[in-house]
């Protein structure tokens, strides 16, 4: 039996959920009983009831329209696969999911965001879903970085490209100047 393409699964599972925003066929891609876990707010489902009603009120169709993915690298083993994206949008709505109870703020964001997905066979099992909280609440005006080691839409330009500066937060970084590596 030949080994399923986990990319296509999940590629399929992201379809539905951000483009053709169909509940019913996002749960179709996942185990009777799946969960999703966004570890930044502890948001998500566990079970095929809690999960199906976390997408359908709460995350497929409460994303912005202009919300996009953009694939930065991908790791794929024997059942898992890990994806690191650009996660971006305007905050036009209330974003349950990953800005619960935070009023719409008119304001762009682009976060890092990694996923890493457990595939039985063909279908989901569950997905770890990781990012970077503070730089989203510096990018929609409710965190101040003056003074904090903390960044905002810059962590996702880093992350796209590598020539842009590192050690910005790092005060001591001019000490080690002219020292030898």
């Amino acid at each position: 039996m030949a080994e399923p393409d986990l990319a296509a699964l999940w590629e399929a599972h992201c379809r539905h959920e951000f483009e053709t925003r169909d509940v019913d066929a996002t749960m179709a891609t996942m185990v009777p009983e799946p969960y999703v876990n966004h570890i930044p707010t502890l948001t998500g489902g566990v079970g095929h009831d809690q999960l199906k009603r976390f997408y359908k009120y709460h995350f497929v169709g409460g994303n912005p329209p202009d919300t996009s993915l953009t694939p930065v690298s991908r790791t794929i083993g024997k059942d898992q696969l890990v994806d690191e994206m650009i996660f971006a949008f305007t905050h036009t709505t209330e974003i349950d999911w990953m800005l619960p109870g935070i009023p719409p703020t008119g304001r762009r964001v682009e976060v890092p965001l990694v996923a890493i997905v457990r595939f039985e066979g063909e279908k989901l099992v569950h997905e770890h879903i990781y990012w970077d909280q503070a730089s989203v609440l510096v990018q929609i005006g409710l965190l101040d970085p003056a003074g904090l080691p903390i960044a905002g839409a810059e962590t996702a330009r880093k992350v796209l490209d590598t020539s842009l500066p590192s050690n910005r937060l790092m005060a001591r970084w001019a000490e080690s100047e002219g020292r030898p590596p």
